[in-house]
């Protein structure tokens, strides 16, 4: 038996060229494609290029698709390379039956009827009837020439044309409710014609097969657009308009640019943007999002500049975030507010649509903004956008990739932290427990070392501290992220925070040895020495937590005195409104470490220190 044509595409599209070739052929990126050396001749430059669908030696001429590929370089036959990618790809070869050879036969004559609808709805256009939809399409600022190219068309404004005319090829009326044309009536009726009084625009496979329709209505008549209903040919939910033109300009080196409808394709491909595609009325599926990464590596998803756009780009996202990996991924375009790409290029040109496409963001970039819109600046507003963010970057299943994603979402939501004004009741001072003010301890009477020495040996401090007491790390987590510190320091930092949100239990020998095998080992070497000067005591391992938090914020306060005052009022604030032990704690320590910088000391080691010089 024949293999069906639409079970091939199937198992083409759901099997990856490079990963297949790969597993014979050392490959290496270039731009969108891969390359190599041929495994069918011996060469010692590359020539064997892969792509998304195929692949070409320029060296013998060998070339293929993967089922080809299998065939060749494993000795198969044609239906036992099938058999193995399909099993690989999770799908079952058809069998060999009567009620298979009649589906494929019916798939085969709905293609005709596709083609025959599409060719009398180009005819239609051009008539005398046609007249008002052609002159539609022209007032939109297409040429004719766009016109050819997209088959647009229209329907006839009455029902029962398309039967008559397609009857004449012998289609009958069952034929054309099951092509998705016509449909059924719920009172008993007649089938009538899905599509009258409208624009056609043909919706065709990543081969160029029309597979169904979807028709602009002229007038004020409701629903605007209508698609074509799921059928043998059509799966709504896979396909993208443009599919097919954009497959070949993405092999030119287009950008593959996802927008929101069929208007903005024709007009950006007009425009010479031929990468352009869309979904058809609904947002993008899992299942497209798997096409345009076919396509490209990072395709561009750009949406309108309205809410409902914006809302949209987040479901995206969100969608797209757990099929992220180093190798495939997203950048966000956004448009200017009210516009969307048709009218965009209509205003500006090409050169105003690149400016938008050289904007767009990658997507940790563009998450944050689209997740961060509206959230006010309550500690309970932004501890959710934190839990969301978190999330969101938990959900990427490529662990070192969800990592970085992470960071880089804590980063944006750390910089946009708002400075918090000073309230009346940040003079904290502490008091026994009868009452009487508590004295702060003594603070660093060691002078401090010349000005380019102390940067680096504040931070290194701060490091230190964290190194023997990474149990502090939550509590100072955003101070620390934000601090402008030298670049050993800062690699060490961002380690030893990643460290602290993927454990459960925050170590010192721990996390030491987490960074050791990081390939930190110098760097925890540097940190934890007694040169150029020696540690405090609150960065000893024997120091008391409280000796240690105080001893953090101190050297935090030497760095940025005014970060330090606004997190001493967020304290009195949270104090003051929970009076629990854990808010208590910090407010002292933070209180602690201002006064001790009030007063001038500005040395390393006043807190039980250390009496070397």
């Amino acid at each position: 038996m024949r293999l069906p044509d639409g079970f091939l595409d199937e198992l083409r599209a759901r099997t990856p060229l490079a990963a297949v070739i790969g597993r014979r052929v050392k490959l290496s990126r270039s731009g969108r494609n891969w390359k190599g050396c041929c495994p069918f001749h011996n060469e010692k430059s590359p020539s064997f290029y892969v792509y998304e669908d195929g692949y070409h030696c320029f060296g013998c001429g060998e070339h293929g698709d993967a089922v080809g590929f299998v065939m060749k370089s494993q000795g198969l036959q044609f239906r036992e390379a099938v058999e193995l990618l399909s099993g690989e790809a999770g799908m079952d070869v058809p069998k060999a039956s009567p009620a298979a050879a009649e589906a494929e036969q019916q798939r085969e004559g709905l293609q005709g009827v596709m083609e025959a609808a599409a060719s009398l709805y180009q005819r239609l256009l051009h008539t005398q009837s046609g007249a008002r939809g052609l002159d539609y399409l022209l007032g939109r600022g297409l040429s004719r020439q766009t016109i050819t190219r997209f088959g647009l068309g229209w329907s006839g404004e009455g029902r029962g044309l398309l039967a008559a005319e397609l009857a004449t090829q012998r289609v009958d009326v069952a034929t054309l409710v099951e092509a998705g044309l016509m449909r059924e009536s719920d009172d008993g009726r007649a089938p009538y014609d899905l599509f009258f009084n409208r624009v056609m625009f043909p919706i065709r496979d990543r081969r160029g097969r029309v597979i169904s329709f979807g028709g602009r209505i002229l007038g004020d008549g409701q629903p605007k657009y209508v698609n074509g209903p799921e059928s043998p040919l059509f799966s709504k939910r896979r396909t993208l308009y443009g599919l097919d033109l954009a497959r070949e300009a993405a092999r030119q080196g287009a950008a593959i640019v996802a927008v929101e409808g069929y208007m903005d394709v024709i007009a950006l491909h007009q425009a010479g943007f031929a990468g352009a595609v869309a979904p058809l009325g609904t947002a993008l599926t899992e299942d497209q999002l798997a096409e345009l990464w076919r396509l490209s590596p990072v395709p561009i998803l750009c949406f309108d500049g309205d809410a409902a756009g914006q809302r949209a780009a987040l479901r995206v996202a969100e969608l797209a975030m757990p099929q992220l990996t180093p190798e495939r991924s997203l950048r966000l375009a956004r448009l200017p507010p009210g516009e969307d790409p048709d009218t965009l290029v209509k205003a500006k040109g090409q050169a105003g649509f690149q400016a938008v496409l050289d904007a767009a963001a990658p997507i940790s970039t563009a998450l944050y903004g689209l997740m961060a819109e509206g959230v006010g600046t309550t500690p309970e507003a932004r501890a959710g956008l934190r839990t969301r963010l978190e999330g969101a970057a938990n959900s990427v299943e490529d662990k070192p990739l969800s990592s970085e994603i992470r960071r880089a979402l804590l980063d944006q939501f750390y910089a946009s932290r708002p400075q918090t004004p000073r309230p009346a009741n940040a003079n904290f001072q502490r008091r026994d427990r009868f009452g009487a003010p508590i004295k702060p301890p003594p603070a660093f009477i060691r002078p401090t070392p010349g000005a380019a020495l102390a940067t680096g040996e504040r931070g290194r401090m701060l490091v230190a501290i964290l190194l023997r007491h990474p149990h502090l790390l939550p509590e100072v987590e955003e101070a620390f992220a934000n601090l402008d510190l030298p670049g050993d320091w800062a690699e060490l930092r961002s380690a030893m925070l990643h460290f602290s949100a993927s454990s459960e239990v925050l170590d010192s020998q721990a996390l030491i040895t987490h960074l050791q095998h990081s390939g930190l080992a110098t760097q925890v070497g540097q940190a934890l020495s007694a040169v150029p000067v020696p540690l405090p005591a609150c960065a000893a391992e024997a120091a008391m937590p409280a000796e240690a938090a105080t001893g953090w914020w101190h050297f935090f306060g030497l760095m940025n005195p005014g970060r330090l005052e606004a997190e001493v009022a967020q304290a009195s604030e949270a104090f003051a409104n929970n009076a629990d032990a854990a808010s208590q704690r910090r407010l002292i320590a933070l209180c602690s470490a201002r006064d001790a910088l009030r007063g001038g000391r500005t040395g390393w080691d006043e807190i039980g220190g250390d009496d070397q010089p």
